[in-house]
């Protein structure tokens, strides 16, 4: 059967972490895996009667075929929200909805990268999209994140003689490491790459979701005309809905609507006018500021508890936002191998060779605090310690 399949289907892996979610399927398991917002915010109530407005005020139409650039009055809430939020002016000719920020990564490698082209990526990097842009069989530029951001250095020596068609960021409360960056890294960059035949992706999806800190402007100040900015509705009201979409210039966006068509024709009508009755009938900021709080308190929890239960040569990130944090154990020790263990005492998390083009770094690793109460992360990373000592040989602490 092999011989059936094509070319780009022969490299790309299945996703790593749908397959650790397979584990935490028992509930005795408290998981740091899953990137996924707490259920416990999800409007169900508000949705219900949203629905019922919908089939009030639309009838069938609601459930009928539809355009592939999205319902024109969503379009017109995100770039109101962009001008109200950032200051950015996106005419809603340029919004794209989308079956989330998946398939925008998708429709982006689909219009630019063939075989063997370049793209720049964060190392390490959100694993949807390495398997996403994978798929186009291109060649990966590896740069590293840290604290502030990309490592300019590392990205000027990169560049040399390189053509890259793309550079994919994340750049606030990164998935997986939860670094953003810094105003003047994204300066930095834009010097390094404005000019270049180069799209700039700025995957944000976690923007909303600051419990600390101060916003910085995105790419787009300084990049308009190379700066795709994408967009999703899965971290502040639902995942389920896979509501996203992709902000382009004009000359880019005629060629993703090209694609969006072949692919789908259209993200589901019915669930974008749900969508955009909760939104114009409820307060989405006092809906994000509940989930902001609990998150910053599910955060602080587990970095407290870190500090008091790892030793202190493994290191940690401390994010000012989003879902989860990076952390890396000392003297080479395998995260792979401290999961296994981990899976024993009923814990688990998301080792950190998936998130690597390059160099695989073994032993780094992943923790989420969006799911958990604190209670649990306090057992958790208290079940993490016990998992390391016995990995270290130091025994039960």
């Amino acid at each position: 059967m092999e011989a059936i399949f094509s070319d780009r289907m022969r490299d790309v892996p299945r996703s790593f972490i749908r397959e650790i979610l397979k584990v935490t399927m028992d509930r005795n398991i408290i998981s740091f895996a899953g990137g996924l917002p707490n259920r416990l915010f999800f409007p169900t109530e508000q949705l219900r009667e949203a629905t019922n407005r919908v089939f009030q005020l639309y009838g069938t139409d609601c459930l009928q075929y539809s355009n592939s650039e999205g319902l024109l009055p969503l379009r017109e809430y995100i770039s109101e929200r962009y001008h109200h939020e950032q200051g950015i002016t996106i005419s809603p000719a340029n919004i794209l909805i989308t079956n989330g920020s998946q398939q925008a990564l998708d429709l982006i490698a689909k219009i630019t990268i063939n075989r063997g082209d370049q793209v720049i990526i964060e190392e390490p990097g959100y694993l949807g999209a390495i398997q996403a842009l994978s798929l186009y069989r291109p060649r990966f530029i590896a740069v590293p994140v840290s604290a502030c951001g990309m490592d300019i250095s590392r990205l000027a020596d990169s560049l040399g003689d390189a053509q890259p068609k793309m550079m994919y960021t994340v750049p606030n409360f990164q998935n997986p490491s939860g670094i953003s960056y810094t105003a003047q890294n994204k300066k930095s960059i834009a010097g390094l790459v404005g000019g270049r035949k180069l799209l700039l992706v700025e995957d944000d999806p976690y923007r909303a979701l600051r419990f600390q800190g101060e916003p910085v402007p995105s790419f787009y100040h300084y990049l308009p005309s190379q700066t795709l900015m994408l967009g999703s509705f899965s971290k502040v009201v639902v995942p389920g809905f896979r509501l996203g979409w992709i902000a382009a210039p004009d000359a880019i966006y005629e060629k993703l609507l090209i694609a969006k068509q072949a692919s789908d024709l259209h993200t589901c009508n019915f669930t974008q006018y749900v969508l955009l009755e909760y939104l114009l009938h409820n307060n989405i900021d006092a809906h994000v500021k509940k989930i902001v709080t609990v998150y910053g308190n599910q955060c602080q929890a587990m970095i407290e508890s870190i500090e008091r239960s790892f030793p202190g040569d493994v290191s940690c990130t401390r994010p000012d936002g989003g879902m989860f944090l990076w952390g890396e154990l000392p003297d080479g020790l395998s995260s792979l191998a401290l999961f296994e263990r981990a899976v024993k005492r009923q814990v688990v998390f998301v080792p950190g060779e998936p998130f690597y083009t390059t160099d695989r770094r073994a032993s780094t690793f992943r923790l989420n605090f969006s799911c958990v109460d604190e209670t649990l992360i306090r057992e958790g990373v208290s079940r993490l310690a016990d998992a390391l000592a016995d990995m270290r040989g130091t025994g039960p602490r």
